[in-house]
């Protein structure tokens, strides 16, 4: 079982636009509404698998009922932790040429007791888990210490922890020895304090947070692929993508295919490529199923090409 942690969960609710014209009256040619937020994003892409995973997240208000009752609907158990506060509603217009525009509200303010509930929900619900997923940003009332607490208290318990946030949160973190780390490139090269123009200086930024405590890093390089680095080597994967349709929630579903496989080596990596791929190929942040997969179209080596230049360079 893989659980999930998402400490600011929303409820996303995306409108289909012709174009985006400020000061007019806008009719939307489509709309959908789906639970929002990084760990449930890969809570989605583990069950879209067909693998069993319980997502844990504060829920408050009407907003929270309906965020729960999405996710039952696909399959996914939840631990909610009740809030006094609303969960938060975001927005995202998509226009027609496949520009997106999101509008994300900053969610509530968890109390001293709140933040004890959600971790002490986490313990409970770890006992059974292969992976935490520990996902996003944090709401108010969390310090940017809040996941390294986590990941001490789940390592005590013998869990493993993989995490996916930046800022202040990641750099916490990392005294705590999270067992994998998953940053995009401009958060990477913002733990670090550079930019990024090639393959081999996300290489480098990534043993330098493996250096601050990270036991391996995947990172995710946009259209040029993924690396993964840990103690064992380094390793790049790229797939041939026929056209992108969506890149929201790619991420997360590379990493769900990632401790899906294990979460170590050039397989684990080879799934977590697998899914992103099929994952920009679909609309909107539908998450891909088993059938959507093209292992033949991942490549992996462990020959990085350090000298290849970013498509999407970082600076």
């Amino acid at each position: 079982m893989i659980l999930t942690v998402t400490p600011n969960p929303s409820l996303d609710r995306t409108y289909e636009v012709p174009s985006l014209d400020r000061g007019e009256v806008i009719r939307a040619t489509g709309e959908r509404m789906d639970p929002g937020g990084k760990g449930v994003n890969v809570s989605r892409a583990v069950a879209a698998a067909g693998q069993r995973t319980v997502a844990v997240l504060p829920l408050g208000g009407a907003p929270g009922a309906l965020v729960a009752d999405l996710l039952d609907q696909q399959g996914i158990e939840v631990a909610p932790v009740p809030v006094a506060g609303a969960t938060r509603s975001n927005i995202a217009l998509a226009e027609s040429d496949g520009v997106l525009t999101k509008i994300n509200a900053p969610g509530p303010e968890l109390s001293g007791a709140e933040r004890e509930l959600l971790l002490e929900t986490v313990r409970r619900q770890s006992r059974d888990a292969s992976w935490i997923a520990c996902c996003g940003s944090l709401p108010r009332g969390l310090a940017p210490s809040w996941y390294a607490e986590l990941v001490a208290r789940a390592h005590a318990a013998g869990a493993r922890i993989a995490l996916d946030t930046s800022g202040p949160a990641l750099l916490a973190a990392l005294r705590e020895r999270p067992d994998v780390v998953k940053p995009n490139a401009e958060e990477l090269a913002g733990a670090v304090g550079r930019p990024l123009a090639t393959v081999g200086d996300a290489v480098k930024a990534a043993e330098e947070l493996r250096e601050m405590g990270a036991r391996a890093v995947l990172a995710s390089l946009g259209a040029d692929g993924q690396l993964l680095v840990s103690d064992a080597g380094a390793w790049f994967g790229s797939a041939r993508v026929a056209a992108v349709r969506s890149n929201v929630g790619a991420g997360d579903s590379s990493l769900a295919g990632f401790l899906i496989a294990g979460g170590n080596g050039p397989e684990a990596l080879a799934s977590a490529v697998a899914h992103g791929a099929a994952a920009v190929q679909l609309p909107g942040s539908v998450m891909p199923t088993p059938g959507d997969l093209d292992p033949a179209a991942v490549t992996v080596t462990a020959e990085v090409p350090a000298d290849r230049v970013l498509k999407e360079p970082v600076s």
